[in-house]
C-alpha cells in the first residue's frame, strides 16, 4: 500500500508524525510493510525524518531500524539526537546495537553510548570490537543460561516470570559451571518434560561452540555440518560470551557476496543509494570509470597495432568482441570460483600451482569446444576455412589465458594484501582483451594471404 486517498505513502508519514500522532503512525507503518516505509523515509528530508521517527515509540523504530541495511540504519540515527538514538537504540537486539554503533562516526558513537545505561553501553563497545565478520561481531549478548546446580523448576519459574528471558530463549538453554564456563546445553522440550527437582545439570547434554574470533566461512561450514539453529560462542577461557543464529550467518554470508559483486562492479565505498548526496555517489563511480579509460586505451592500442590487417580483412572486426567477450565470461567464472572458496577457506592464497592446474585443464576443454563452434560460424560463413582457423585458435588460446587469470590473480591480489574483489576484474578485462585482440590479429597477419584469397 504505496497511497491512501491518492497520497503517497511518504506525505502520509509526514502528516502523521507532524501531528505527533504516535498510534495511527505506528498503525500506518505496520499496515504498509519495512520495505515501503524504508522507501517513504528515504523520500522525505533529514528533518522530517527524525519527525517520523521520534514519533514513533522507542520500541517501535527500534523494530523499524533493525530492518533496514546497516549503513542507512546508522545514517538514520546520526540525524537524530544522541538522547533520542540512545532511546530507541536501547530497544534493539545487542548485534544490531553494535551493527548501528560501528556504522556511526566516532564523535556521534560517543555521544550516543554516553546517553545508554553504563552496562549497556559497555556491552555495545565490547560487541563492536569484535570483526563484523567473525563470531564476536556476530553473535548477540542476549542468551538464557543457568548454573549447573540450579533445579528444573526454578528455571522454569525463572522463566516464567521473565519476558526479557523468554525473549532471548530460543530452543537451548545453556549450563555453565560456577566459574562460568560453558558446561552443556538443554532444550527446552527436554526441561520441559524434566522432573522439577532435578538438577539442569543431569539432564544437559554436550555442547559444541565457536570461538568469538571465529571466521564467517568458519561459521558457514559449522552450520553446514550440523543442523543447529544457534550456536553459544565462547572466549578463550571457555567462558560463554554469546550465541549465533543460523540466520544472522546466512545473512552475513549474504551480505558479504553482495558487498563482493559491488567493488567488483566498481561500487566502493559501501551501500549506494539515489537518496545520498550526487557529489559522494559521484566520486565514488568516477574514480573507478577514469581508471577504466587508461585500461581500455591499452586494450584499443594493440587493435591499432594491426590495422592494416583488420582493414585487409574486414569480417576480423566483427569476430574481436565475441572472442574477447566468451574470453571475458569464462574468465569471470574462475574468479567466482576463486573468491567463494577464498571465502569459505578451502584454498589458501598460496595455492597458486594447484589452482592454475585445475583451471588450465577446464580450460582446455572449454577452448576447444567453444573455439571449434566459432571456427565452424566463421567458416560457413565467409566460406574461408582458415578465416575458422584464425578466430578458432585464437578463442582456444584466450580461454586458456582467461581461466589461468581469473583462478590465480584473486590468490596473488589476497596475498599482497589487496581486495581481489575490487581488482580481479579489471585486470582479468584488460588482459583477456589485449591477449584476444593479438592473437586473432596476429595469427591472421601470418595467414593473410590465405584470408584475402577470394
Amino acid at each position: 500500500m504505496a497511497q491512501s486517498d491518492g497520497k503517497e505513502s511518504w506525505d502520509i508519514l509526514k502528516t502523521l508524525s507532524s501531528a505527533e500522532d504516535a498510534e495511527q503512525l505506528k498503525a500506518y507503518v505496520k499496515s504498509i510493510g519495512v520495505s515501503e516505509t524504508f522507501r517513504a523515509v528515504l523520500r522525505l528530508n533529514a528533518d522530517e525524518r527524525e519527525k517520523v521517527l521520534t514519533t514513533l515509540s522507542a520500541e517501535d523504530a527500534a523494530d523499524f531500524i533493525e530492518e533496514i541495511p546497516g549503513q542507512h540504519a546508522a545514517e538514520m540515527m546520526q540525524q537524530l539526537s544522541a538522547g533520542d538514538a540512545a532511546s530507541i537504540l536501547s530497544e534493539m537486539d545487542s548485534q544490531d546495537q553494535a551493527d548501528v554503533i560501528g556504522e556511526l562516526n566516532s564523535f556521534h558513537a560517543s555521544a550516543v553510548l554516553a546517553e545508554m545505561h553504563p552496562d549497556a553501553a559497555a556491552n555495545v563497545q565490547k560487541l563492536s570490537s569484535y570483526d563484523s565478520e567473525s563470531a564476536g561481531g556476530l553473535m548477540q549478548s542476549e542468551f538464557v543460561a543457568y548454573r549447573e546446580d540450579v533445579t528444573v523448576g526454578d528455571v522454569l519459574s525463572a522463566l516464567g516470570g521473565s519476558a526479557k528471558q523468554s525473549s532471548a530463549l530460543g530452543m537451548y538453554i545453556y549450563v555453565i559451571s560456577r566459574s562460568g564456563k560453558l558446561a552443556g546445553v538443554v532444550e527446552l522440550r527436554t526441561l520441559v518434560l524434566s522432573s522439577h527437582d532435578a538438577p539442569i545439570a543431569f539432564i544437559s547434554e554436550p555442547c559444541l561452540s565457536i570461538a568469538a574470533d571465529a571466521s564467517l566461512s568458519d561459521l558457514d561450514a559449522f552450520f553446514d555440518s550440523h543442523a543447529f539453529l544457534a550456536v553459544p560462542v565462547v572466549d578463550m577461557h571457555n567462558k560463554l560470551v554469546g550465541v549465533v543464529h543460523r540466520q544472522h550467518v546466512a545473512e552475513a554470508m549474504a551480505d558479504h557476496a553482495s558487498a563482493n559483486y559491488r567493488k567488483s562492479q566498481g561500487i566502493i565505498g559501501g551501500d549506494e543509494i539515489r537518496s545520498q548526496p550526487t557529489l559522494l555517489r559521484s566520486g565514488r563511480r568516477v574514480s573507478w570509470l577514469s581508471l577504466n579509460i587508461v585500461l581500455n586505451i591499452i586494450s584499443a592500442s594493440v587493435i591499432a597495432l594491426y590495422q592494416d590487417t583488420l582493414s585487409a580483412v574486414i569480417a576480423l572486426a566483427v569476430f574481436l568482441p565475441i572472442v574477447s567477450d566468451m574470453s571475458g565470461c569464462s574468465g569471470n567464472q574462475a574468479v567466482a570460483v576463486s573468491m567463494r572458496e577464498l571465502a569459505l577457506g578451502i584454498i589458501k592464497p598460496y595455492e597458486l600451482m594447484r589452482v592454475w592446474m585445475k583451471e588450465v585443464s577446464v580450460g582446455c576443454i572449454n577452448g576447444v569446444i567453444l573455439g571449434t563452434l566459432l571456427a565452424a560460424v566463421a567458416w560457413l560463413w565467409q566460406g574461408n576455412p582458415y578465416l575458422g582457423l584464425v578466430v578458432g585458435v585464437a578463442l582456444a588460446a584466450n580461454t586458456i589465458v582467461a581461466v589461468s587469470i581469473g583462478g590465480t590473480v584473486p590468490l596473488m591480489l589476497k596475498r599482497m594484501g589487496k581486495d581481489p574483489a575490487v581488482a580481479s576484474g579489471p585486470i582479468l578485462t584488460t588482459v583477456t582483451d589485449m591477449c584476444g585482440f593479438f592473437l586473432i590479429l596476429s595469427l591472421a597477419s601470418l595467414l593473410l594471404p590465405q584470408l584475402t584469397t577470394t
